[in-house]
């Protein structure tokens, strides 16, 4: 990431050709396009760090995935992008499928399941250097001209750009758009998302997950468990769970303490005899677009305006990359046609 060296607060930053909103892996994939072609992109995010739902955490000596788990491979584009990873250790093949814990302890599909060497957060670092990101820059508004965009964020610094891409879930991208561009298709602003309550813990023995390490959906109110020792990314013993979309739907509301003890409660089975040295709860408000939107990406060729983000590609990794690539192709031709 290049860092800002401009004061924040109510300042008005350098024109650039577009302003990506959004540092997971579609926008950081849009600016990467962007830059390759010629363009000066800014990313704003935010969060405190890039990468969205890849997400790692360090705690207790060990490392934990808690948002994307792993990501498949079935587009060239993607395919060199994951080569790239691999040449240079950052990636590696965890295996080939899952279980249900129902005794099987692998259910191969041909398709093999890859993770971020360091954590998957580490993939979306890699992804931004060399790019203009801008963490810690919550969009607050936009308004649109005969000139172009102006993005202004919560503290008042303002971001002037010829375009712009919004790669947050739909529902906030919405928020930010809408007193400006009218007739906004509702069907695509409409889309809404699973949530995902899931618990990381690490652990003073071995969890009891099954080879490879995974297990999809072993119950009604449980829909991931993964050993992120045998995913190859820790070295202490560390567990992550996330509830079901519909047990995290039900006690989204619960106080923290009460849904802590219950997904320790919950997830019983697979710590089996050892300790908890420590744990947390993880939230995911906008975890899995419940119905994608067809199209990889959503644009307003009159606006200079593009949608991206795995609610358009597919709920995967791999889709939001490919939304991230259909969008700054978009955009960019939207500016050359434009001079």
């Amino acid at each position: 990431m290049t860092p800002d060296p401009t004061p924040r607060a109510g300042s008005t930053h350098a024109h650039v050709d577009v302003i990506v909103v959004g540092a997971g892996m579609a926008g950081l994939t849009a600016a990467h396009s962007l830059v390759a072609s010629g363009l000066s992109v800014t990313v704003l995010d935010k969060g405190r760090s890039v990468g969205g739902r890849l997400a790692t955490r360090r705690m207790g000596g060990a490392r934990l995935d808690h948002g994307a788990q792993f990501f498949t491979v079935r587009t060239e584009e993607f395919a060199r992008r994951v080569g790239d990873w691999e040449r240079r250790g950052l990636a590696h093949i965890w295996c080939h499928g899952f279980g249900d814990g129902s005794g099987d302890t692998q259910m191969a599909d041909g398709h093999p399941r890859w993770v971020g060497t360091q954590g998957m957060n580490a993939l979306a670092k890699d992804l931004a250097v060399g790019l203009d990101v801008r963490v810690d820059h919550r969009v607050f508004s936009t308004e649109r001209s005969d000139d172009g965009w102006l993005v202004t964020c919560d503290d008042a610094s303002r971001f002037p750009c010829d375009a712009l891409i919004l790669t947050a879930p739909v529902s906030q991208s919405f928020s930010m758009v809408f007193e400006t561009v009218e007739d906004l298709p509702r069907a695509v602003f409409a889309a809404d998302y699973d949530r995902t309550l899931g618990l990381l813990a690490v652990l003073d023995g071995a969890p009891l997950v099954p080879a490879p390490g995974g297990v999809q959906r072993p119950t009604p109110d449980i829909a991931w468990v993964a050993d992120n020792a045998a995913k190859g990314i820790s070295d202490v013993p560390a567990l992550t769970v996330h509830a079901s979309p519909e047990w995290s739907e039900h006690h989204w509301d619960t106080p923290e303490d009460e849904v802590h003890a219950m997904l320790l409660e919950l997830s019983a089975g697979w710590i089996g005899t050892a300790g908890v040295i420590e744990s947390q709860v993880k939230r995911w408000r906008f975890a899995t677009p419940r119905d994608p939107w067809p199209d990889p990406c959503w644009t307003a060729d009159e606006h200079r305006l593009a949608l991206a983000g795995d609610a358009f590609a597919g709920p995967r990794v791999e889709g939001a990359h490919t939304s991230g690539i259909a969008a700054a192709t978009a955009v960019a031709a939207m500016l050359n046609a434009g001079r």
